[in-house]
């Protein structure tokens, strides 16, 4: 399953690198949360660490975005976002950039100024949200028991969204 997404992040990649001056954005939800058990909805107060299921997934993340040239990582003022992409940001020596949830005008604005690709780590209710601000028409929406896919937006004058699944 990690080869298959490795091999269509790679597809992804060579295709976006064919374009001039295109970049593009990765965009997944945070990864599992510690206070949210199986099947049941997370409870919401609280600003949880990420469960061991949730620090196996980042850490799959990692792995399949280490080569994408990923030059930006965005995440909230959430720990389940920021240790969501710590392991990549270690992996590429580049620090996690955390943009407040409720400020997603100066989020969009940072990664239509990006010189490279980004990646955006958000909640269940932001993702949809980041990606139609990217110019993208097809409508996102997530549960609260979605952690599995990862969005591409490759930009341009009719930006193109691809979506994945990773493990």
């Amino acid at each position: 399953m990690k080869r298959a997404l490795i091999l269509a992040v790679a597809a992804v990649l060579a295709l976006a690198a064919t374009a001039t001056a295109q970049t593009s954005v990765f965009v997944v939800r945070h990864a599992e949360r510690a206070d949210a058990a199986a099947g049941t909805a997370p409870m919401m107060a609280t600003d949880p660490d990420l469960s061991e299921a949730g620090k196996a997934r980042a850490q799959s993340l990692a792995a399949a975005l280490k080569d994408a040239g990923i030059t930006a990582i965005y995440t909230t003022e959430y720990k389940r976002t920021q240790q969501t992409g710590e392991p990549l940001a270690k992996a590429l020596g580049i620090e996690v950039t955390p943009v407040p949830a409720r400020e997603m005008a100066a989020l969009l604005q940072k990664l239509k100024s990006a010189a490279g690709n980004a990646l955006v780590i958000g909640h269940s209710n932001t993702v949809g949200e980041v990606i139609a601000g990217l110019g993208v028409s097809e409508a996102v929406k997530l549960t609260d028991n979605d952690y599995d896919n990862l969005f591409v937006v490759v930009r341009g004058d009719k930006p193109t969204l691809l979506r994945l699944h990773f493990r």
